[in-house]
């Protein structure tokens, strides 16, 4: 296919690489390599005190950013892709009109069309307009080290940015809506990271939500109130707002071309990612939940094929879920939770990780692994995993969702001793009997 790729930015690579996932773990690697050097003294081993040179750290994840951008671009030319730096809005069927970065227009006649438009963090009209009230973006561009910061939003994006400004220095208070952090997360998976974050964060409210803030000179009064009508009042340099991000569906002409928003903002689509256009597909953040990136490129694969063949579509059994925290934590399938709502029997495999020696090796033993499985046939419905590299493990759980395997199946399958892996073994192994290294009654 003859193909054009428009984009606002000078090169491929869009929210993840530009402003999200990206930036954000080279930010929180460089925090987890402080906690480390912190945590070296259990093992006899002691370094002086971390000082952070911020215009170097700044240079070096843009170093990240600018080489796998560049990669990309090479990969476009490559392939043969007009890439246009501008924004593109439809005009009529068939026709877009792009207004480009050197300040001309461009007209584009297309056969197929498909939208990826991505997110933006959610401003709050309540707040004042501030350099001292940040978005995730702002966040990311890591300008200075405030002395205390107060993060809106116990979600993902909230307790990885909070966590890498913990580490550097700065006070960190995190105030949430709901009674926990991490909303919609087995409780069990959250509550190791919820105990590290108590040390490392100032203060944590919960179930208390932003009322008002007042910019000072030099810092932000901020007003909240708990669920109980308790109010609080409380004075930071800086503020983070992490509430969520939506969909950039805005100014892009679909009016002009019929295609359909739900009302949250997101392009209604089909299984084979088509709009109510058929001309036009969506995929990614504007496309709807989940907004991660990994979605958004199998979506990118499939609306692709569903135009090759006609036949594909998008329909994944898991998706996986990563929090780049300290300890991570990832999921994928249906949570303990969603289950048990849906009125399914299930039947858990919890493996603590103090029974494991890889983790016990690795000074990571505060982690769990857990298998949500069928209680009848065992048929593995979730996995989660807390812990040290808990995103790279919870592939294997994706593979078993997809595969259709029974907890026997990982169970009966030989992992690398010691390692970290073996966990999801003993996990399975308890959900139909026992586990090696952890006894438990029967």
């Amino acid at each position: 296919m003859d193909v054009v790729l428009v984009s606002a930015d000078p090169e491929p690579g869009g929210v993840c690489l530009y402003r999200g996932c990206i930036p954000s773990k080279s930010l929180l690697h460089a925090a987890q390599v402080i906690r480390a050097a912190e945590g070296a003294g259990d093992m006899g081993i002691t370094f002086g005190e971390p000082k952070v040179d911020l215009d170097k750290l700044r240079g070096w994840k843009q170093s990240i950013v600018d080489k796998l951008t560049s990669g990309l671009a090479q990969l476009t030319k490559q392939r043969g892709i007009k890439y246009l730096e501008g924004r593109a809005s439809f005009t009529a069927s068939g026709e877009l009109e792009v207004a480009l970065a050197d300040g001309g227009t461009e007209t584009i006649e297309y056969e197929h069309a498909i939208l990826a438009t991505g997110s933006e963090p959610v401003h709050l009209d309540m707040l004042p307009e501030s350099p001292l009230i940040m978005d995730s973006t702002e966040a990311l561009a890591l300008t200075d080290i405030p002395k205390s910061m107060l993060v809106m939003g116990g979600g993902y994006i909230g307790v990885e940015l909070g966590q890498a400004y913990a580490a550097y220095g700065v006070e960190v208070s995190c105030v949430e809506m709901q009674a926990s952090l991490l909303p919609g997360v087995d409780r069990d998976l959250v509550k190791p990271l919820e105990k590290c974050l108590s040390s490392e964060f100032h203060e944590i409210f919960l179930g208390t939500r932003v009322v008002s803030a007042e910019l000072l000179d030099g810092g932000v009064k901020v007003n909240m109130e708990s669920q109980d009508g308790t109010k609080l009042e409380k004075t930071y340099s800086k503020v983070l707002v992490a509430v969520g991000r939506r969909p950039v569906s805005k100014d892009l002409g679909l009016d002009n071309v019929g295609v359909d928003l739900d009302d949250h903002g997101f392009v209604k689509v089909d299984q084979q990612r088509f709009t109510s256009n058929r001309a036009i597909q969506a995929v990614g953040d504007i496309a709807g939940q989940p907004m991660l990136a990994h979605k958004a490129t199998h979506e990118g694969r499939m609306a692709v094929e569903s135009l090759n063949d006609g036949k594909t579509i998008y329909d994944p059994r898991a998706i996986p879920a990563v929090v780049f925290t300290d300890p991570e934590i990832a999921w994928c399938g249906l949570t303990e939770d969603e289950a048990r709502r849906q009125g399914l029997t299930v039947k858990m495999g919890v493996f603590p990780w103090q029974a494991s020696g890889r983790a016990a090796t690795l000074a990571k033993t505060e982690g769990i692994t857990k298998i949500v499985s069928e209680a009848e046939s065992g048929l593995v419905l979730g996995v989660g995993v807390t812990g040290h590299s808990a995103g790279e493990l919870i592939g294997e759980g994706v593979l078993a969702i997809e595969m259709g395997a029974v907890a026997e199946d990982i169970a009966l399958t030989i992992h690398a001793h010691p390692s970290l892996s073996e966990t999801l073994m003993e996990a399975a192994e308890r959900v139909i009997g026992q586990s090696t290294h952890f006894f438990q009654r029967m």
